[in-house]
C-alpha cells in the first residue's frame, strides 16, 4: 500500500488526482492522445532501465585469494589445537565462491593454502603477471610465515585485503597496517567484512575504468581524473541541444511521464509538458551514453541550458542515479568520483548538494534540485516524492521526501590537482536526518534535506561544496576504500 504523508501544499499546489485531471487537456499532439487511450486499456508502465556502455560496465574485476597456514599440525601455537583449520578453510571457501558469484567477481582461489613463504613469493609473482585486480590474502595461523606472507602481499603494489579470523593474530601482529596505504587488515570471526573488503576492491577496479560523459565547453577532449583512473570525455554542450531538438515525444515518453505522475505524491508549480521535456533530457542522457561508450555523465547544465527553453536534466540525473549510472550535476568533477564510489561500493545513490547553515540548530541543508528517490537502494522501493518545479521557476524535479531520523553519511571527494603532490582527499561526516525543509517559504533549491551531523563542526565553516548525502552510517567503509585506493581520509 502506498504510504501517504502530511506534505505541506501551499499555493497553487494541487493533488495527483486533480494534477492529472487538469493536465488531461494539455497534449503533444495525436500521439500523447493516443497513448492516454492506450493506458486506459491497462497497458504496463514499467519499462527497462537505460544502461551503462563504458568499459566498466562490461569489466569483471579479477580477485586473487589465498589461504595461509603452517602444514603441520597446530599444536600449542595460536590458533592452538582446539582451532579445526580444515573446518574453517571449507567454511570460508563456500562463503567466498558466494561472494564472488553474487559480486560478478572473476576469483582466483588458490587449491591449497600457501604453506611457505617460496610458494607465497610464486602466488604473488602469479597474481602480477595476471595483472589481479586486487588480493585477499585468508589467515588460518599465526606462526611461521603467516604474517611475514601478508606483509609481502600487503607490499605488493595490488590492493590488499587481510582477513584474520580471531586466534591468528595479535595486535602486535596488526598493527603495522593501521595506516599502511593500499592494505586493510580485517581482525574477526565477522565474515561480512571480509565481503565488504572484496566490494571495496571490486570497487576501485570498475572506479579505475569508468568513463564519464562530460557535457561542457565547446570541445572534445579526455583526460584523466586525478588519482582516480576516471576517464573524462568532454564534449560540446551542442551535442545535447542538438539531440534534444531532434528527439521526438515517442510512446517511451509519454509511458515513463505517466508513471512519474501516478507515483508522485503531489503535483506543484509544474505541469505535465514539464515532465515529458524531463523524460526527453533522460533519453537524450541514454543516447550520449550509447555514442560516448560511457559509464556514467555529467553536465554544466545552468552553463548550457539556462537562457535556452530546454528542459534542465533534474529528472534525467534522479533516474539515471535511481538506475545505477553515476550522473553528477554542474560538471563537478569531485561530485563526479563521490557519485561512481558511492553507487559501486554501497548500490545505492547520493545525492549532490550544496551545504546550507542553519545556525538555530546547528545543522547543515544539503539543498539541490535533482535528487534520486532510490535512497534504499537500486533494488528497493522509492521515497515517497513530489514533482515541483525547479527553483528557476521552470521545468519538473522530483522532490523526494527523507526519512525523519535515518543516519546518513556525507563524502566530499577533492580531486588532487594536476601539479600536487598530495593524493586526492575524501571528507567524510555522518549525521542523522532531522527535517524536509519546504522551498518555498525558503528560498534555494527545492530539495532541502537538514541534517545534524554527529562531530559538532562549526555549521558556517562545514567544509566542502557539493558533497553526496546518502543513506546509511559507512564511515568505517569510506576509510577503508581511501587506504586501499591512496586517497587521504579526513573525518570532518
Amino acid at each position: 500500500m502506498k504510504r501517504k504523508r502530511n506534505i505541506p501544499t501551499g499555493s497553487g499546489s494541487l493533488n495527483r488526482r486533480d494534477f492529472i485531471k487538469k493536465t488531461s487537456m494539455v497534449t503533444a499532439g495525436t500521439l500523447l492522445m493516443g497513448n492516454m487511450n492506450m493506458y486506459a486499456a491497462g497497458t504496463k508502465t514499467g519499462l527497462a532501465p537505460l544502461a551503462a556502455h563504458g568499459p566498466a560496465s562490461v569489466y569483471k574485476p579479477r580477485i586473487k585469494a589465498a589461504f595461509v597456514r603452517r602444514k603441520e599440525e597446530y599444536g600449542m601455537w595460536w590458533p592452538g589445537a582446539i582451532y579445526d583449520g580444515e573446518a574453517a578453510r571449507k567454511k570460508y571457501t563456500k562463503a567466498l565462491k558466494e561472494a564472488g558469484k553474487e559480486l560478478n567477481l572473476d576469483l582466483d582461489l588458490k587449491d591449497t593454502p600457501v604453506y611457505s613463504i617460496e610458494e607465497a613469493n610464486a602466488w604473488l609473482n602469479k597474481a602480477k603477471k595476471d595483472s589481479a585486480d586486487g588480493l585477499l590474502l585468508l589467515l588460518l595461523d599465526r606462526q611461521q610465515h603467516s604474517w611475514p606472507t601478508a606483509q609481502k602481499t600487503s607490499e605488493s603494489g595490488i590492493p590488499t585485503v587481510i582477513f584474520s579470523p580471531l586466534g591468528t593474530s595479535f595486535t602486535t601482529n596488526t598493527t603495522h597496517y593501521v595506516n599502511k596505504t593500499g592494505c586493510v587488515v580485517y581482525s574477526t570471526n565477522d565474515f561480512g567484512q571480509c565481503i565488504n573488503g572484496l566490494k571495496m576492491l571490486k570497487a576501485g577496479a570498475l572506479m579505475k575504468r569508468t568513463r564519464c560523459a562530460v557535457i561542457k565547453g565547446n570541445e572534445r577532449r579526455e583526460v584523466k581524473l586525478a588519482d582516480t583512473g576516471i576517464t573524462l570525455q568532454y564534449i560540446p554542450g551542442s551535442t545535447y541541444i542538438d539531440l534534444y531538438n531532434k528527439m521526438d515525444i515517442n510512446d517511451e515518453t509519454i509511458r515513463m511521464t505517466e508513471d512519474y505522475l501516478r507515483k508522485a505524491e503531489k503535483t506543484r508549480h509544474t505541469n505535465r509538458k514539464d515532465v515529458i521535456n524531463g523524460i526527453k533530457a533522460y533519453l537524450v542522457a541514454g543516447k550520449i551514453l550509447e555514442e560516448e561508450q560511457a559509464d556514467a555523465i555529467s553536465m554544466d547544465c545552468l552553463g548550457i541550458l539556462a537562457n535556452k527553453k530546454i528542459s534542465l536534466p533534474c529528472i534525467a540525473w534522479s533516474r539515471m542515479n535511481d538506475n545505477g549510472i553515476p550522473a553528477a550535476c554542474e560538471a563537478d568533477t569531485g561530485a563526479i568520483a563521490s557519485q561512481v564510489m558511492v553507487q559501486y561500493l554501497f548500490d545505492r545513490p547520493g545525492f549532490q548538494q550544496d551545504p546550507v547553515a542553519d545556525t538555530s540548530d546547528d545543522t547543515i541543508i544539503g539543498a539541490h534540485c535533482s535528487c534520486p528517490t532510490r535512497l534504499n537502494g537500486f533494488d528497493k522501493p522509492s521515497e515517497p516524492f513530489e514533482l515541483v518545479h525547479h527553483h528557476g521557476n521552470r521545468d519538473a524535479v522530483p522532490r523526494t521526501i527523507w526519512k525523519k531520523d535515518q543516519r546518513v553519511t556525507s563524502m566530499d571527494f577533492l580531486p588532487a590537482g594536476d601539479k600536487d603532490q598530495k593524493p586526492s582527499q575524501m571528507l567524510i561526516s555522518t549525521g542523522t536526518v532531522v527535517e524536509n525543509m519546504d522551498a518555498p517559504p525558503s528560498g534555494g533549491c527545492v530539495v532541502s534535506v537538514k541534517v545534524k551531523f554527529d562531530r559538532g563542526h562549526e555549521v558556517l565553516s562545514f567544509p566542502g561544496f557539493h558533497q553526496l548525502f546518502f543513506y546509511g552510517d559507512y564511515k568505517d567503509q569510506l576509510e577503508d576504500f581511501c587506504k586501499l585506493n591512496g586517497f587521504e581520509a579526513k573525518v570532518v
